[in-house]
């Protein structure tokens, strides 16, 4: 074979290699969009989506670990939704959050109707049962939104009390023993945009701390304060927040508008969260059109997809690689482009 032929020989292999390489890289996705220290995750309503594991590597489901949902009839437990989210979960090795305990929305209609001694019972029992079949969840959300949506059945497990949040001290201490290798938060809403509520909240959260019943804090970033939160308000929030000691998670966030409004609200927003060194995850709250709680708030169309938001959040997390038109995504720890490959 003559030197030519040769060539051309090793330059056809070459180009060969290069394109079943490319089509090799081109049908890896990622396990999730980050697998660092920080997880980033998202919800699970009525199934698991089949682009889930692509995007995300934390659970939190959206209503069927909430009490009403599981005992709409009292002593009647309906745990199924429940099951699969935490099975996938656990099946994926991702971190998995009961949300929630206690909690003045979607409770039972029935509790409301019983007497102290009943709604005390029953609450207990509550706690116990979720510990009992979901103690190996990486997080508990104890008590959600103490500022804003109290539980009818509040005097009945300690009321106002001394500290004038005596029943959320009895929540916890019920969840440390029923949870005892789980970490404990609280949750709230309207926090990231109102520095006045964030100090109520750490003032609850200092209570909690001094007698060692929680782990972290749980703040919701909904899009009805992030569309028009500053950023400057953010970082306020989140330093008073972190000055507490405890990480931070950012448990519901999502955003909304047109393609061109929702991208420039996370370009600006979402890194202000993530890299605030108390934030230690971030779940957002749905990705999915026409299966999220609010118009516009989706990152993923329906017709599969991805909103501009959503490739800007690959961007940013650096696991993908865009040439000559064509987005290849890489699999972690695997296949890293060389600095050759990403210049073609």
């Amino acid at each position: 074979m003559s030197k030519k032929s040769k060539l051309w020989k090793v330059v056809g292999t070459v180009a060969m290699t290069g394109v079943l390489c490319t089509t090799f890289m081109s049908e890896y996705s990622y396990a999730s969009l980050t697998n660092g220290s920080k997880f980033l995750g998202n919800i699970i309503a009525g199934s698991v989506p089949s682009s889930y594991g692509t995007y995300w590597n934390q659970v939190t489901p959206e209503n069927s670990t909430k009490w009403g949902a599981v005992e709409g009839n009292r002593n009647s437990m309906n745990w199924g939704q429940a099951d699969m989210a935490y099975n996938y979960a656990q099946s994926k090795g991702y971190p998995f959050k009961f949300h929630t305990l206690v909690w003045g929305s979607q409770e039972p209609t029935w509790v409301k109707n019983l007497s102290a001694a009943e709604q005390k019972a029953e609450v207990t029992q509550w706690i116990q049962l979720a510990g009992q079949k979901y103690g190996k969840s990486a997080f508990v959300d104890v008590v959600n939104e103490p500022l804003h949506a109290k539980p009818s059945y509040r005097n009945a497990i300690g009321g106002d009390g001394a500290t004038g949040w005596d029943w959320i001290i009895w929540s916890f201490q019920q969840a440390r023993q029923q949870f005892p290798n789980s970490k404990l938060l609280i949750n709230e809403y309207g926090v990231i945009g109102d520095p006045a509520l964030a100090d109520q909240y750490v003032n609850i959260i200092n209570i909690l701390k001094s007698r060692g019943l929680i782990d972290g804090i749980g703040i919701q970033c909904h899009h009805f304060n992030m569309n028009t939160v500053s950023t400057s308000t953010m970082t306020t929030v989140l330093n008073k927040l972190g000055a507490t000691g405890l990480p931070i998670y950012v448990s519901e966030l999502d955003m909304s508008g047109d393609d061109a409004t929702q991208l420039a609200r996370y370009k600006e927003k979402f890194p202000v969260l993530w890299n605030h060194p108390s934030v230690k995850g971030v779940t957002l709250w749905g990705y999915i059109q026409n299966q999220t709680w609010e118009p516009n708030t989706h990152l993923l169309n329906s017709n599969g997809t991805e909103r501009p938001a959503l490739k800007w959040l690959k961007q940013f997390f650096g696991q993908s690689v865009t040439t000559e038109g064509q987005s290849i995504m890489l699999e972690k720890d695997s296949m890293q482009p060389t600095e050759e490959t990403v210049q073609q």
